[in-house]
C-alpha cells in the first residue's frame, strides 16, 4: 500500500513539473538553454548632406551577418556625388565631385527584442574621389588624369532607428558623420569631404535564422 502512495505521489509531482513547463504559447521547454540567433541581410540606403555647403547626395549598400540581433559586422560601399558647381578657369567648366567609398561596417544594436531598435554604426574603409564635368553628356569626351582623382580614408559613425517590421524586412532612418583624410584636387577648393548627412534604407535577409531545438510544439510528434 505504501508502495502505491509513493508511486502515485511520484507520479503527481512529474506531471505538475511537466504543466510547469508549459508556456502561454502552446510548447514544453525541456530546459532553459538560451539559442545564439544568426541573421544576414543585404541593405540598400540613400542619405542626403553637404560637402562645404553645397548639395551632397550618396547612395550605399551593406552585405553583414547579425549576431543574436545585437551586433552586425560585414561590409559596406557607399557612392558620393556633390554638386558643387565650381568654374575651372583653365578648362572653362563647372566641375562636381563624384566618388565612392568603402569598408568594414560594424553596428552595436541595443532594445534588439523591441519592435523599434537603436543602433550606432561604423564605416571604416577608404575610397576615391575626383572632379567631372557638371555636364555628365560631355564629359565622356574629356581626358580625365591622375590629377583629377585622389585617395580618401574615411571613418564614419552614426546613429539609427530601425524598425522591425518582420523577420525579413527592417526599415532604417538615421544621421551619420563623415570624417575623411585630406585631399588635393587641382582648381578643387575642397579640401575635406567632411559633414553631416542624414537619410533612410531597407534591410532584407533573415534576422532570426536560429530555433530553440530544445522547445517542441504541444502535439508536434516531429
Amino acid at each position: 500500500m505504501n508502495n502505491q502512495k509513493s508511486i502515485v505521489l511520484l507520479l503527481a509531482s512529474f506531471f505538475s513539473i511537466l504543466g510547469a513547463a508549459q508556456e502561454e504559447d502552446g510548447y514544453v521547454e525541456f530546459n532553459d538553454r538560451n539559442n545564439v540567433v544568426h541573421g544576414v541581410y543585404l541593405g540598400l540606403t540613400m542619405r542626403y548632406g553637404e560637402v562645404d555647403d553645397a548639395d551632397t547626395y550618396m547612395g550605399g549598400i551593406t552585405v553583414a551577418y547579425v549576431a543574436n540581433q545585437q551586433f552586425e559586422v560585414g561590409f559596406e560601399g557607399n557612392f558620393i556625388y556633390s554638386d558643387q558647381d565650381v568654374f575651372n578657369t583653365a578648362l572653362s567648366r563647372r566641375e562636381d565631385l563624384i566618388g565612392a567609398y568603402g569598408g568594414l561596417h560594424l553596428e552595436p544594436i541595443f532594445f534588439s527584442k523591441s519592435r523599434v531598435n537603436l543602433s550606432f554604426p561604423l564605416l571604416v574603409g577608404a575610397g576615391g574621389i575626383g572632379v567631372i564635368d557638371d555636364n555628365f553628356d560631355e564629359d565622356f569626351d574629356q581626358d580625365l588624369t591622375e590629377d583629377d582623382f585622389d585617395a580618401i580614408f574615411v571613418a564614419e559613425p552614426g546613429i539609427s532607428a530601425l524598425f522591425n517590421i518582420s523577420r525579413y524586412l527592417q526599415i532604417e532612418a538615421g544621421v551619420k558623420y563623415r570624417f575623411t583624410s585630406k585631399i588635393n584636387l587641382v582648381n578643387s577648393p575642397v579640401d575635406r569631404l567632411n559633414g553631416f548627412s542624414g537619410g533612410i534604407g531597407i534591410k532584407v535577409g533573415v534576422f532570426n535564422m536560429g530555433r530553440n531545438r530544445y522547445k517542441k510544439t504541444i502535439g508536434d510528434d516531429r
